[in-house]
């Protein structure tokens, strides 16, 4: 499933600078969020400001703003053409600067790609840590990548932006190996609960029982009165840090 079709109209590219671009564009079709993938995977919205410099989670037909795109394909941007959205939603790393600088190389996750890399990867775990959850990433090829639980995500994931983050655990049965636990529990990339798709196709790809969702949710917002970063518990959307009251659309850029 795609993360949700939309289409912006370049207006104006105003800044332009190695990768990224700040332009004005018109929505012109579908809705669109930050985070979004145009161009085939190769532009992604960083952000949105509408009523002069206040940033927004949506916009949608026939409204302007301001955005910033970054990716390989911001080279091309020039006025009055259309970019569509296509693929999954994609997240970059949000949490602290020196978690990211601290991972080095080889530090990524296990890739999963077919039932017998699952099955050789669980043939090197021992039987306690199998008992328990582990780390686990989608990266922005679509591949399930694994790590023990107190791996961090953004090392999980080579640094690079994933499709979907947290923790999932596994069971073996009758029928051979499920997952009995999945979330989208991660503060370095506080993924949004329509993460799901992008994991559930990671999953099928790679053959193992799977539930239709997460089994356990967690909802990120960011407080746009203080920048803090909270997690919505039991529907309440009011910042724990501030008291002010988060956006109900997700907006953790």
């Amino acid at each position: 499933m795609d993360a949700g079709h939309g289409e912006l109209q370049i207006v104006s590219v105003e800044e332009a600078g190695p990768g990224t671009a700040v332009c004005v564009v018109r929505c012109v079709g579908g809705v669109v969020r930050p985070g979004q993938v145009f161009e085939s995977g190769r532009v992604v919205l960083d952000w949105i400001v509408r009523y002069g410099e206040r940033r927004v989670d949506v916009v949608s037909p026939p409204h302007a703003a301001k955005v910033q795109l970054s990716g390989d394909g911001v080279a091309g941007l020039r006025a009055w053409i259309t970019i569509s959205s296509a693929g999954y939603r994609r997240y970059g790393y949000v949490g602290p600067a020196e978690i990211r600088a601290a991972v080095r190389p080889g530090s990524e996750g296990r890739v999963i790609r077919t039932l017998d890399d699952f099955e050789a990867w669980a043939s090197d775990q021992a039987v306690d840590e199998l008992a328990e959850p582990f780390t686990y990433v989608v990266d922005g090829d679509g591949d399930l990548r694994l790590a023990p639980r107190r791996s961090e995500h953004v090392a999980c994931a080579g640094r690079g932006a994933v499709l979907g983050a947290g923790e999932i655990a596994f069971s073996r049965g009758g029928v051979g190996w499920a997952i009995c636990e999945v979330s989208n529990q991660s503060t370095g990339y506080c993924p949004d609960l329509d993460s799901w798709s992008a994991v559930a196709d990671a999953l099928d790809r790679v053959g193992i029982g799977r539930p239709d969702g997460f089994t356990y949710e967690v909802v990120f917002r960011r407080c746009v009165a203080c920048g803090e970063v909270s997690v919505v518990r039991e529907g309440d959307f009011v910042c724990v840090f501030c008291g002010g009251e988060l956006p109900a659309s997700w907006n953790v850029v």
